[in-house]
């Protein structure tokens, strides 16, 4: 018994180790900040460790514990909103990428004003690059909603004058 818990563990850690940095990146893109993105993450792991047996079985594991991310998000989202999701990043900019840091703290202050379905459409789609059946899956709707939710996401991203002024979203200028 205590070889088999002593593989799991392995087998867990092994997983986790490799899993952690796309699932922060997912998590923070979804909540905006780094310390709740870090509290997501390890719910979901917590879950997927109680659950490990069923998780490993998988076709893909690690679309697995994406989905139980989505789902720890949008149960923290409908328990409380949040007045913002991302704090405010000082202007900079200049020649020594600055620039790009500047892009990024507007993409994801404008990220923190879509609605929690079109966000999760927008960061399946185009962060984590997933298709539009994966993303349907990870976030439990029809690609129909999908696709709904990721254009009306993106149209919103370039109606922001501040975002428009700076990147190209979804090939808009």
């Amino acid at each position: 018994m205590g070889a088999k818990k002593a593989e799991r563990d392995f087998e867990f850690n092994a997983f986790m180790t490799g899993a952690w940095p796309r699932l922060m990146r997912t998590a923070f893109l979804l909540s905006g900040e780094r310390y709740l993105a870090e509290d997501l993450v390890q719910t979901a792991l917590e879950r997927t460790y109680a659950a490990w047996g069923k998780v490993a079985r998988a076709d893909d594991p690690y679309a697995y514990v994406r989905r139980i991310l989505i789902n720890e998000h949008a149960r923290r989202f409908r328990r409380k909103l949040p007045e913002r999701l991302v704090t405010a990043v000082p202007e900079q900019s200049g020649p020594d990428g600055f620039g790009r840091v500047d892009d990024r703290a507007a993409l994801l202050e404008a990220l923190g004003t879509l609605p929690p379905g079109q966000r999760q459409a927008v960061v399946l789609r185009y962060w984590e690059d997933l298709s539009e059946s994966q993303a349907a899956a990870a976030m439990g709707c029809s690609v129909g909603t999908v696709k709904s939710q990721a254009s009306k996401g993106i149209a919103k991203l370039r109606e922001l004058s501040s975002l428009n002024t700076r990147t190209s979203i979804g090939g808009a200028a």
